[in-house]
């Protein structure tokens, strides 16, 4: 087609960072997007409502004029309590609780040392319907990292839901089959997201003909056929509701990636529905990005699916080098690259063509 309306979708897993990097990220979203979950790990950590509100302030400053609505994640911590629970349950900002493995990615030093310590807390959680999101990769130095992901899933996750078996549960930013498997095999309170970066690319894109940085994510990229079993997830008829658009769009400057020891995330959010309309239509399923951007999310956190629409028109445009984040610069995924689809209304200006 020359041309793709689909319902406003909603991005289910969005980093918008703080201070004067916040203003120049939001639009981004909000061109695209009407409602985001919006991370937690700042730092200091989102871990109480006051900060919560705070913070979704701040991004409401900085998407008014798109009618972009933040929904608010809060930060588990080993201190999170059953009040905090019932709080956070009344809070109408708040969409839920995410859970870091204590060191497992940025700012991620103030989480979950041990669930034992939280056993209250997700009892409250299972109790009240209040959604855990989850990044699902074990620490361990022992453990490849690689391999981290499938061995949370064993370790981890499925032992967490047969001591809470009706938690609602989103496994975020997934990458391997073990994951996709995971999911499609766990109840309907379970569901996951899935990153543009994850669906267009393989452990090559980082690694081969020197070192990329700006590919570089937490949970990395992995093996082609990882890459090949989130496609097949996303796109089939019978397990494919479980799965919903979740960018992971994590900015960082430019000298913070491109430094010898480099920050994970990469920043997909200046043309996240081009990046997933590609990945759609290179699996020959360009049918199946509605309901992953636009209904299955909703759908899965009980929440009405948004009435407006957004055009993707076919009309080859250059990725820009870099995009203005705050009084630096941020690289975008797949700076410099062609890209064959765009939003109808254009693209916010960058620093530099």
């Amino acid at each position: 087609p020359h041309a793709l309306t689909l319902p406003a979708p909603d991005d289910w897993h969005l980093h918008v960072r703080d201070g004067d990097g916040l203003a120049s990220v939001v639009p981004h979203s909000a061109r695209h997007f009407r409602r985001a979950v919006i991370m937690p790990n700042l730092t200091p950590p989102v871990t109480s409502l006051p900060l919560a509100e705070a913070y979704r302030g701040r991004v409401l400053a900085a998407g008014a004029s798109f009618g972009f609505e933040p929904r608010m994640a809060l930060y588990l911590t080993d201190n999170t309590s059953p009040d905090d629970v019932r709080a956070a349950a009344e809070a109408d900002f708040v969409h839920g609780f995410k859970l870091y493995p204590a060191g497992a990615t940025t700012n991620s030093d103030a989480g979950v040392t041990d669930l034992a310590n939280v056993a209250d807390a997700l009892a409250e959680m299972e109790a009240l319907g209040v959604p855990l999101m989850v990044h699902g990769e074990v620490t361990h130095s022992s453990v490849d990292i690689f391999d981290r992901e499938a061995v949370f899933l064993e370790t981890v996750l499925a032992p967490l839901l047969e001591r809470h078996p009706a938690l609602t549960l989103v496994l975020e930013h997934c990458t391997t089959a073990e994951a996709a498997k995971f999911v499609a095999q766990a109840g309907d309170n379970v569901g996951a997201t899935i990153t543009p970066q994850h669906l267009l690319l393989n452990r090559n894109a980082m690694l081969v003909g020197g070192m990329r940085p700006h590919n570089y994510c937490l949970p990395v990229l992995k093996r082609e056929r990882h890459r090949e079993a989130l496609i097949e997830a996303v796109t089939s008829d019978d397990i494919g509701h479980k799965f919903f658009l979740g960018t992971d769009s994590a900015p960082h400057p430019k000298g913070a990636k491109e430094s010898a020891c480099g920050c994970a995330g990469c920043f997909s959010a200046y043309a996240a529905l081009p990046l997933y309309a590609t990945a759609f239509e290179d699996a020959g399923a360009l049918d199946k990005l509605e309901a992953f951007a636009s209904h299955n999310g909703a759908d899965f956190y009980g929440v009405p699916r948004n009435q407006d629409t957004v055009t993707l028109v076919r009309e080859e445009w250059r990725v820009p080098r870099e995009y203005e984040f705050g009084d630096t610069v941020v690289v975008p995924l797949w700076a410099g690259k062609k890209m064959r689809w765009r939003m109808a209304d254009g693209e916010l200006p960058a620093s530099l063509e």
